[in-house]
């Protein structure tokens, strides 16, 4: 007998143009899920690593072509330091972990933020990990590590005014293309779906400029127990909608 999530999986496949082809996912809740289980926030943390690998398998699976997950924020250097600590080594520890999956399904990994500020170790290993999947031509796996909207448009404003500088741009050449084309996801396209779990209603500092047209999911479900039915519940209330862009609704005429 099949599946509940069986068969919504199926009614999403039978509508192939309205599968988003980027989805981004704010994985909110692994502090909270430890708690309501009388654990440390580390203990959530770790949870939080077997929602990442159902989903990037689900994700894979449905067709979706990028899926970008905020990792690490900028802001998250304020936690405390053993937190942080742990965080890091628990990013060390799934990469090496989980890159032999990432080869096998054919998952290119990359890495968005201001990556020169990690740690060396990790940068090392995280970067290992990219060259080593860089081939792959399967689903788009980013990483948001010491990422932050305003940081990525300060980083962009900084590239343009240098490169007008250098003589390369001219001011009256920028425009939003251009100023995409210096974002860190200059190489993908926008976001057609954001996912926030834990309830939270905010985009915390998240794909600021990318996300100004995006479809918003907000699900009560903390990280740890989202999974690839919870995934499919997001992609199929995607599809029921209508993206309009500013335009007017083709369903009414005002």
């Amino acid at each position: 007998m099949r599946s509940s999530t069986d068969n919504l999986k199926d009614k999403i496949q039978a509508q192939p143009d309205r599968i988003p082809t980027h989805v981004a996912i704010i994985m909110d809740g692994n502090g909270r899920w430890a708690a309501q289980r009388d654990k440390p926030r580390s203990f959530g943390h770790e949870a939080g690593v077997t929602a990442v690998r159902e989903v990037v398998k689900a994700a894979s699976e449905i067709g979706v072509k990028y899926l970008t997950l905020f990792t690490f924020s900028v802001e998250n250097w304020k936690r405390p330091r053993a937190e942080v600590s742990k965080l890091m080594s628990l990013l060390t520890r799934t990469t090496r972990k989980e890159l032999d999956e990432l080869v096998k399904n054919d998952v290119k990994l990359r890495t968005i933020g201001r990556f020169q500020g990690l740690p060396p170790v990790r940068q090392r290993v995280l970067a290992a990990a990219v060259e080593k999947t860089r081939n792959n031509q399967g689903l788009v796996l980013t990483l948001a590590l010491n990422y932050g909207g305003r940081a990525e448009i300060l980083d962009a404003v900084k590239g343009i005014a240098n490169s007008v500088r250098a003589g390369l741009v001219e001011i009256p050449d920028i425009d939003e293309q251009l100023f995409s084309d210096f974002l860190y996801t200059a190489d993908m396209p926008d976001p057609d779906l954001l996912i926030r779990t834990s309830g939270e209603m905010r985009i915390s500092n998240f794909l600021l400029w990318q996300t100004s047209y995006t479809e918003l999911y907000i699900i009560d479900t903390l990280w740890p127990d989202f999974g690839r039915h919870e995934l499919f519940e997001a992609i199929s209330d995607y599809q029921k909608r209508e993206r309009r862009f500013g335009k007017v609704s083709t369903n009414q005429e005002s």
